[in-house]
Parts: C-alpha cells; sequence; structure tokens
C-alpha cells in the first residue's frame, strides 16, 4: 500500500496588513520529501516551537505497519495576513507536482488548515489545491485533516473521502488527529465505502464558546462521541470556524462520515447543526478595557501574591493572525498601573535591530511598535534601559527594556507567548509579575498554567476585534451582527441542494 502525505499549514487575517509570504514559510518550517519523513517520524520534533508530534506524526504511528509511504511536503507559517499571490502560486504548483511523480498511489492524505487566503487568482487556495489533487487522481482515496477553526467550502468537504478536523481549543490533539485520518483511510483503502454529509451555519462568534472543555462545546462533543460509538459513524467533525476572514459565506459547520449509510449522515449532521446552532444562547465573555482590566488586576491582591493576573490581549492575537505590534496596552500600563509589574510583548523588528549589538544596560529612548500598521497601532515613545538579549528560536530575537514597572519585551518576529519561556529567556521571573501580558487567546491557559490565578480578555482595536468581521459584506445574515431566525435556508443555498 503506498499512501502519500503531507501538509499546508496558516491561518489567514485578512484584517493583518502583514502578507504570508514564501520566506515566512522557509524561517518557521518548510521541509521537502525526506526530511519531512524524518520529521514525522518517531522523535522527530516535528514542528518545533508549537509541537513535537502534530498530525504527521500522528499519520505514521497509524501507518506503521504494510505501508510505503511517500512524503510529499510539509509548510507551516504562523498565522497573518493574507498569503502573497506568488506564494500560493508555488505552493500550487509544488505539490502537485509533487504528487505527479509519486503516482501511482493507493492512498493521500493531507494536513491542511481550512482557513487559508491568499491575493491573486486562488484567494481559496485550499479549494484549489483539493481540485488540482483531484485531476490527477480522481479515484485515488483522499483523506484530509483540518484545524477546528476551518471555513468550510464545497471542495473542502466533497472532494475527499475522509475528513478529519482537530476537536480541541486550545488546538493539543494534533497526533491524534492524523491518527485517526491514517487508520481510517487504511479503511477506505481497503474497501470500505464513506459517505458524508455537511452543514454550514451563518453563525460566528469567539470567546468561550469555543473552548472545548466549555458548555456548549463540551456538549457538543459529547454528542459526537457518543454518535460515532455506532460501529457505521466513522467520523463526527464540528468547524468554528477563523472569524477574522473576508469571505462572504463565513461561518461555523459540521461534517459527518459513515460507513456507506448517507440516510444517516444526513440525519446526524442535522442533528449536529441544531446542537452548534443553539450556541448563540451561551452568553458571550465580557471584554474589559485596559482601564477596567488595570482596576482589576489591583483589586485582586491574593491572585497577583500567588501567582498572576493575565491580559489577553485580544485586538492583538498574534495566534489568530495580528501583526502583534498594539501599543494601546502598553500606553495603558505606563500610564495607570505604576504600583503593578508587568510582563509586556511587543513586535518592532527595527527596535531590536538597533539594539541587538549594544550592551547590556544601554539606555534606550525611542518609539516602539507602529512599524507594521501605524494607523492602527501609533508609535509610542518609551524610555528606559536595555537589560537583556534573547533568541527566541523558531519566533526570532528579542530585547527586553526595563520600563521601570514594566519589562518590555520586542521582538523582531511574531511575538508568540505561549509559554512562560517567551519572558524566562530574557531574564524575567514569572513569580515576579503582577500582571501578565499574551497575545493569545486560549492556548497560553496550557503552558502558563501554574502561574494563571486570573485571565481577563482586553479590548482595545486591531486586527482580532471580532467587530471587525461586521463590516464584511457577508451573503447571508450572519450571527452576531444579523439574527437569522435559522440555519437551514442558508445551509441549502451555500451547498447548492
Amino acid at each position: 500500500m503506498r499512501l502519500a502525505y503531507g501538509r499546508l499549514m496558516t491561518e489567514t487575517n485578512a484584517f493583518s496588513p502583514v502578507e504570508t509570504t514564501w520566506a515566512d514559510f522557509e524561517r518557521f518550517h518548510l521541509k521537502e520529501g525526506a526530511e519531512v519523513a524524518e520529521a514525522a517520524r518517531p522523535f522527530g520534533n516535528e514542528v518545533p516551537g508549537i509541537s513535537p508530534v502534530a498530525e504527521l506524526s500522528g499519520f505514521w504511528a497509524a501507518t506503521a505497519r504494510g505501508v510505503e509511504r511517500v512524503p510529499l511536503l510539509s509548510a507551516w507559517a504562523l498565522p497573518s495576513g493574507p498569503m502573497a499571490a506568488d506564494c500560493a502560486t508555488r505552493f500550487l504548483d509544488e505539490l502537485t507536482s509533487r504528487l505527479e511523480r509519486a503516482m501511482p498511489l493507493d492512498g493521500i492524505y493531507l494536513a491542511l488548515h481550512g482557513s487559508i487566503r491568499a491575493h491573486g487568482d486562488h484567494a481559496e487556495i485550499e479549494d484549489e489545491l483539493l481540485r488540482r489533487v483531484r485531476a490527477i487522481a480522481p479515484k485515488v482515496p483522499l483523506a484530509l485533516t483540518y484545524d477546528m477553526h476551518a471555513q468550510m467550502t464545497a471542495p473542502k468537504a466533497e472532494l475527499a473521502d475522509v475528513v478529519v478536523g482537530y476537536r480541541t481549543n486550545p488546538h493539543r490533539d494534533l497526533p491524534q488527529v492524523g491518527y485517526a485520518a491514517g487508520k481510517l483511510l487504511r479503511r477506505v483503502v481497503a474497501g470500505a465505502r464513506p459517505t458524508s454529509a455537511w452543514r454550514t451555519l451563518p453563525l460566528a462568534i469567539g470567546g468561550g464558546p469555543n473552548v472545548d472543555f466549555l458548555s456548549p462545546l463540551r456538549e457538543i462533543k459529547a454528542a459526537m462521541r457518543r454518535m460515532e460509538r455506532d460501529p457505521r459513524v466513522l467520523r463526527a467533525n464540528l468547524f468554528t470556524v477563523h472569524p477574522f476572514s473576508d469571505t462572504r459565506e463565513l461561518g461555523w459547520s459540521v461534517h459527518v462520515t459513515t460507513a456507506d449509510d448517507p440516510a444517516l449522515a444526513r440525519a446526524l449532521a442535522d442533528q449536529l447543526a441544531d446542537m452548534a446552532w443553539a450556541a448563540r444562547a451561551h452568553p458571550r465573555p465580557r471584554y474589559r478595557d485596559p482601564s477596567e482590566a488595570i482596576a482589576d488586576a489591583r483589586a485582586h491582591r491574593f491572585a497577583r501574591a500567588t501567582g498572576a493576573v493575565f491580559f489577553s490581549d485580544v485586538s492583538d492575537v498574534v495566534g489568530a493572525g495580528a501583526p502583534g505590534e498594539n501599543t494601546h496596552l502598553l500606553r495603558a500600563l505606563l500610564d495607570e498601573a505604576q504600583d503593578l509589574c508587568c510582563f509586556v510583548p511587543l513586535r518592532d523588528a527595527a527596535c531590536v535591530a538597533e539594539l541587538w549589538d549594544q550592551p547590556i544596560g544601554t539606555a534606550v529612548e525611542r518609539a516602539v511598535g507602529g512599524q507594521l500598521d501605524p494607523a492602527v497601532n501609533p508609535p509610542l515613545p518609551v524610555r528606559g534601559t536595555l537589560a537583556a538579549l534573547g533568541d527566541l528560536g523558531p519566533f526570532g530575537r528579542a530585547v527586553r527594556l526595563d520600563l521601570g514597572h514594566v519589562q518590555l519585551v520586542v521582538t523582531d518576529g511574531i511575538p508568540y507567548t505561549l509559554r512562560p519561556s517567551f519572558y524566562t529567556r530574557l531574564g524575567l521571573r514569572m513569580r515576579d509579575a503582577d500582571v501578565v501580558v499574551v497575545k493569545s487567546f486560549f492556548h497560553f491557559m496550557i503552558g502558563f498554567a501554574p502561574f494563571i490565578r486570573r485571565a481577563l480578555p482586553v479590548v482595545t482595536r486591531g486586527a482580532t476585534d471580532l467587530d471587525a468581521c461586521g463590516e464584511v459584506d457577508h451573503v447571508d445574515g450572519l450571527y452576531p451582527f444579523a439574527d437569522p431566525a435559522d440555519w437551514r435556508e442558508t445551509d441549502r443555498r451555500r451547498r447548492g441542494a
């Protein structure tokens, strides 16, 4: 059995001014041929800085016996703005040419994100990739995995034999997803006849409803597991969409695959869609403005004494594609939190380049931020001392500026605040912080769990404001910007049913 496998992974924020280029993949994760196999095999450290084991490692484990694995290409870039047109074309050409050379094949597995957008002729680059794959291998079983925040379209849902989505947010089931895809692909190659149904809803809500271990997702995921206890059900999926997209048919979706039982697939898809639609009733999290958040942190002395209060900078979440240079929250902390020890991240490549060769203790007086989108994030003058230099590995170089009560970590790449090492590599101790700023919605909760005593979503202005989605001219009324009476009419039109 010959199975080809590969990956194209990034998440596109349509409201970010920073294009995603080929160099971004080269800088973070771009492997070809044998390099892909080396990363996916046991102890290979598949995606350094993100996960030592991910989808391809899971697929490798699921195909350990009786399979000739044919590696194609594995590409991963950190979330950012739309993919450059030349980059999109190059990936399409590279992946399809490698697939053509790999033929004949018994099966194909691709790990995709599901919410990649591009400039140029291939805005829905993943749709175009799947059409090209089917042109090369029209009858070869095809398994796809998607991030839980995939934007499902007809090609993504209907051109595959097997679709497996993440089930966790914060994401922590990548290898399990790849393993499930590999197992199901082997079943299809061996003769199983998958039949699928999917539904798409005019729904785009963030916050708590997207956390898998909280309501309402907890109950929906439990229902999906119950469905899969039926041997006729191969996989049930829920996709809660990446909302920072300019696609006009944005929305949550569900996808169910059965073993040659299309009526059951349709019935279960309808059931899941009804459960997802009911999530509208779940309360949305209350966002604070910076002043409210600072007052809250000041009031919670026990939280600060035993750990720290974390401010999730929800307007500048780099894990959702924002640039990472929000100066609004930094300004508020400098002006209003003089009695609190604050750790703050900021992206400014010019600042890092200017200070990298300077001696520790150098006095610094300059503007920071505002290099990428000054209209949204105006440069902010600061005065302090160069306190540390650090290499954050795949996330680039960083310098720490001691601004008194604020310790500012300035990066030349995306300030990915997933783990305490982001700060500790620059000489900071987590126990010293009263307030820790992270540019993350949920994922920081895993790495920083020992130190979080209270977490507050703080809103200012930026590329990950959910309200920005309401400015897109959606084809249908989209909740929460409109209140459609039902999902079915929208679903039938989108699917051409």
